[in-house]
């Protein structure tokens, strides 16, 4: 706390400055001293408040995110599900789709020997014809 000054003090300091002027601006001084003391305390009570207000707002918002957790959690979770089982049944499509080509080949295979063979039989057909003489 500092000490207040007196007036002879102040007219030292303010050699220029009239008796009122000087006593206004001890009084001035007075209020701002007065003021200080009272916004220290406000200050103080402010800042206890505050702390308690910070620890229920963060008290709050881990609440909030612990809720948000649980529900992107169970968002998650559904949606694993649902991935394994589109995954099982893209699973079973393809196992499927296998074995029709594997069946589809086969038949590709047969087909062209029979193809073959018909070419074959042309050929032969074609030279035993330009061997008759036609």
């Amino acid at each position: 706390m500092k000490k207040e000054k007196t007036i002879h003090e102040l007219a030292k300091e303010f050699p220029n400055k009239t008796y009122i002027e000087l006593e206004k601006y001890r009084n001035e001084d007075r209020q701002q001293e007065a003021g200080a003391c009272i916004m220290g305390e406000m200050k103080k009570d402010r800042e206890e408040l505050s702390w308690q207000e910070r620890y229920n707002k963060e008290r709050k918002l881990r609440q909030e995110v612990e809720g948000e957790l649980s529900i992107l959690k169970g968002i998650e979770t559904s949606r694993v599900k649902e991935a394994q089982d589109a995954l099982a049944a893209s699973l079973e499509i393809n196992e499927s789709h296998q074995k029709l080509n594997g069946k589809l080949q086969e038949r590709l295979t047969e087909v062209e020997g029979d193809n073959k063979k018909l070419a074959d039989q042309i050929e032969d057909k074609i030279h035993q014809m330009r061997r008759s003489g036609m």
